[in-house]
């Protein structure tokens, strides 16, 4: 089995004891940005991984959801977040860049512009890593959606007055959660291993609440921001997947779908015992 794992500290809560050998995995794990492992899975290369919510959506006939699994936030999430020289209603034609790492956060964002701010501005591919931060000044634009521990360090700087947490836009908006990552498996793959990876996940997430002040402290040695950054960041995120975020995966699709995003993105399960 070959499982996908996300690199970024939001996922040390799920992945920390399988990293650290606490709950066993006989399997793979590959490392990759959200955008790398939506690749890998569609590919066949993976067998199981967390993926992007909209890359569920474009490939749900080949995909199956694994159920209580979820990368989410009821309010801001600190880390999907869009920085900007002048207020958000006044981007209209606007140069936004935007990273290719998340499909989710971007249509995210142009549902935010379309239905929210009544603005259309041009969106632009760029490098917007932590490592790539130093360089943005030297692209010309007028906002830049950042995703992962990199909208954590650009944060903390003043860089950009105006500055658009999408989770909290999206709540602001309709009043539900948003989930940015679901795990999925290819349907093809045996149902039973599946299932064995989905109780060593939830075992390993189990673990990894119950332990966030050691997650924490690993936050701080790879991000270098302060404790307290890292601790509010970690309390505003959820990794469950109940019927509030159900619901609020669904009225992401049916907007999407009704802009001719995605197809219906209904959504399946894997079945457990």
């Amino acid at each position: 089995m070959r499982v996908g794992r996300i690199g970024y500290v939001n996922c040390y809560p799920v992945y920390g004891a399988l990293d650290r050998g606490i709950v066993p995995l006989d399997a793979e794990l590959v490392t990759g940005t959200p955008a790398e492992l939506n690749g890998l899975l569609s590919a066949g290369a993976l067998d199981v991984s967390v993926i992007s919510a909209v890359e569920y959506a474009r490939e749900s006939d080949r995909f199956l959801l694994l159920p209580d699994l979820a990368v989410s936030c009821d309010g801001p999430v600190r880390s999907v977040v869009l920085f900007a020289r002048r207020p958000a209603q006044e981007l209209h034609e606007a140069t936004v860049l935007v990273s290719a790492a998340s499909r989710t956060s971007v249509y995210l964002l142009q549902l935010l512009a379309m239905d929210v701010w009544g603005v259309s501005p041009r969106l632009v591919t760029a490098r917007t890593e932590a490592a790539d931060l130093a360089q943005l000044e030297r692209l010309p634009h007028d906002a830049v959606l950042v995703i992962g521990d990199a909208a954590l360090v650009l944060a903390a700087q003043d860089g950009y007055p105006h500055r658009y947490d999408l989770g909290a836009a999206w709540k602001e908006w309709t009043g539900l959660p948003f989930v940015f990552a679901v795990w999925a498996a290819r349907r093809e793959v045996q149902s039973g291993e599946v299932q064995r990876v989905h109780q060593a996940l939830c075992r390993s997430r189990a673990w990894g609440l119950a332990h966030l002040d050691e997650l924490v402290s690993a936050a701080v040695r790879e991000t270098g921001l302060p404790r307290a950054t890292c601790e509010e960041y970690f309390g505003g995120l959820d990794y469950d997947l109940s019927y509030r975020h159900v619901e609020g995966l669904t009225s992401f699709f049916r907007r999407l779908a009704a802009r001719g995003l995605v197809r219906d993105g209904s959504l399946r399960f894997l079945s457990v015992a």
